[in-house]
């Protein structure tokens, strides 16, 4: 325990912000806004594919649909390594670790994100795109003001828990010198070299502490949005349903 304590006390500022500002911008500080970038700029890519894959247009249909069964059903690892490789050869130059990291990051998560929100789409009763149709809007108007703002504000929870997955997949650009929290804890490691256990529990902690924080912050959020639904959920008379006229007769003046 001493041990681990006299660890963060002299390593505190390399696991926060890594050799800044003497050198690049790492640790925590680093894997957090290589998340919220990624999620950030594969949210609008998400969104056509999810569209494209609810199309009954093959040409749309199929290329969005092999995208995102070959981003799914491939290891982060070699995607990682694919964009590593395959960068520098289409612009003809090299490419930092965190740009190729959040290359990488912005493709994977546009596949599962585009999965989000295919599947609020889907949640919604045929009859949304029938009212919205029947109001005058065409598919893509129906689509922006009436399908879209109610599947997203639905997949808003699930979006949210991509975020911290995110979180955790962004350990794996330690394998391309990314300077981020895990690529920081190798370098403690590497110079203490005797206490690697107590160097990686440190590390397991602090991505235990951020995503079980933000699993509960977004778990309270998705609460509320449960309560609205519900909230919305209450009946309301129809407004062209007839009412009585009141009557001064009593139950037993009625013939």
């Amino acid at each position: 325990m001493l041990d681990i304590v006299q660890i963060l006390r002299d390593n505190w500022l390399l696991l926060l912000v890594g050799q800044y500002p003497n050198g690049p911008l790492g640790g925590i500080v680093c894997t957090l806004i290589l998340s919220v970038l990624g999620i950030v700029l594969a949210f609008p890519l998400s969104v056509p594919i999810a569209l494209a894959r609810l199309s009954s247009n093959r040409f749309l249909n199929w290329p969005a649909t092999v995208l995102v069964y070959v981003v799914r059903g491939v290891p982060l690892l070699m995607i990682i390594l694919w964009v590593y490789f395959l960068l520098p050869t289409l612009i003809g130059h090299d490419v930092p670790g965190f740009a190729t990291m959040l290359c990488t990051l912005v493709v994977y998560e546009a596949a599962y994100l585009s999965e989000v929100v295919r599947a609020g789409i889907l949640a919604l009763p045929r009859g949304q795109m029938e009212a919205a149709r029947a109001l005058g809007h065409g598919y893509f108007g129906a689509m922006r003001f009436v399908i879209l703002p109610q599947a997203l504000y639905n997949s808003l929870p699930s979006m949210l828990s991509q975020f911290v997955s995110t979180i955790q997949e962004t350990t794996l650009g330690y394998v391309i010198n990314v300077p981020e929290l895990t690529f920081a804890a190798n370098q403690i490691n590497n110079q203490l070299l005797t206490k690697p256990f107590q160097v990686f529990f440190i590390l397991a902690l602090t991505y235990f502490v951020v995503c079980f924080s933000l699993t509960k912050l977004f778990g309270s959020i998705e609460q509320r949005i449960a309560r609205k639904r519900l909230g919305t959920a209450t009946p309301v008379p129809a407004a062209n349903t007839p009412s009585l006229p009141p009557s001064n007769l009593s139950a037993k003046q009625l013939p």
